[in-house]
Order: structure tokens, then sequence, then C-alpha cells
């Protein structure tokens, strides 16, 4: 008997809540009688409310796309599991190299630490790929689906890591640009429309 993939959405669904609620633990409450006040101190933290931010939106862009995703997705097969779970596994990592970012962003090590940032992205997007190899592989798709949404995804998912790696390089160099890069990938997360043509 085929299984569906609620189980699957219900468990990625859970880590995609722990991930993002994990994000906000990372920013620290100012000492009481710090040098020049609670005001100074809080907008000592302006790395970290960057950092929470860009994180929130990413985290939240995937589940959009893997909600989205899921609907495309008639049954699930092992190797799917396992693709899925490399997904999740990339998605509890990011509030580390967010908590890094925080951290070495106002400091004298901001390009490792946005080199460090966009490239954890590079390693989320190439389990993406191949989520949606497993997917494409083992025919996984509802039958409406049509080939040109198939090859619309198909070549978000290839830019992704491509876009990735180049904000990663480029943070080295001008961590401000890489850390812009890294960012704008949001505008091909959101604007990527998994809908089918066949739909009503």
């Amino acid at each position: 008997m085929n299984e569906g993939t609620t189980r699957v959405e219900a468990f990625s669904d859970g880590v995609f809540a722990i991930a993002i609620t994990l994000l906000i633990l990372e920013i620290r409450v100012p000492h009481a009688g710090a040098p020049g006040g609670l005001w100074a101190g809080l907008l000592a933290l302006w790395p970290s409310y960057l950092a929470f931010l860009l994180s929130f939106f990413v985290i939240l862009i995937m589940w959009v796309n893997h909600h989205e995703l899921m609907r495309l997705v008639r049954e699930v097969k092992y190797p799917f599991l396992f693709a899925n779970g490399a997904v999740l596994l990339t998605v509890t990592f990011v509030p580390f190299p967010t908590a890094v970012l925080a951290e070495h962003l106002a400091a004298g090590d901001a390009r490792a630490a946005v080199a460090f940032y966009c490239g954890t992205f590079v390693v989320n997007s190439l389990a993406w790929g191949l989520l949606l190899w497993s997917i494409l592989r083992d025919r996984l798709l509802h039958h409406e689906v049509t080939p040109d949404s198939i090859l619309r995804i198909r070549r978000a998912y290839m830019a992704g890591p491509l876009v990735y790696l180049i904000a990663t390089l480029l943070a080295l160099v001008q961590p401000a640009l890489g850390l812009i890069l890294n960012a704008s990938l949001w505008l091909l997360w959101v604007r990527l429309c998994y809908r089918t043509t066949r739909e009503a």
C-alpha cells in the first residue's frame, strides 16, 4: 500500500517549528548596570537582530517551499525519507551559523562569519536538490504535475547552490555584499510557483 505524505509533513513541520524557535534564544538580554545603560545595550545587539531576521525569514520561506513541494508528491518511498531528512538536518543547523553571524558580524571576523553563514545554505540547497532528485527518480509526483512545472522547479533548485556559493566567496572579500546576495535568493524561493498549469 502506498503511503502518502501526511506523516512526513507532520514530522517536518515540527522540525521547522523547533528550528525557527531556537533562533530567538540567541538574542541575549543586556546585563543590568552595563556601561551606557539599557538602551545602549539593546542597540549594541543589532547584529543579533539582523541575524535573527535573516534566518527567521529563510526558515519560513523553506517551510513554505517544503509545504508546496509536498503538495505535488502523491506517495513516499524509502530514499525520499532520507533525502527529506537531509533537508531537515540542514534546517536544524541554521541556528548555529546564525549565532556565529550575530557574534562576529560587528567584529574583525565578519568575513569568516558571513562566509560560514552563506556556506550553510550551499549545503542546504544541495539537500533540497537531493530531495527533488529522489522525487523525480522514483516518480512520486502527482500525474497532473506538468513538465513545465518540473522544469521550472529544477532550474530554481540548480541555480540556488551556485548563487549561494558565489555569495560565500563574495563574503570573504565583502561581507555585506555576500550577505545581500545570500538574502536576494528569497526572491527566487518566494516567486517559485509550484502550482501546475492543469490546476483549476
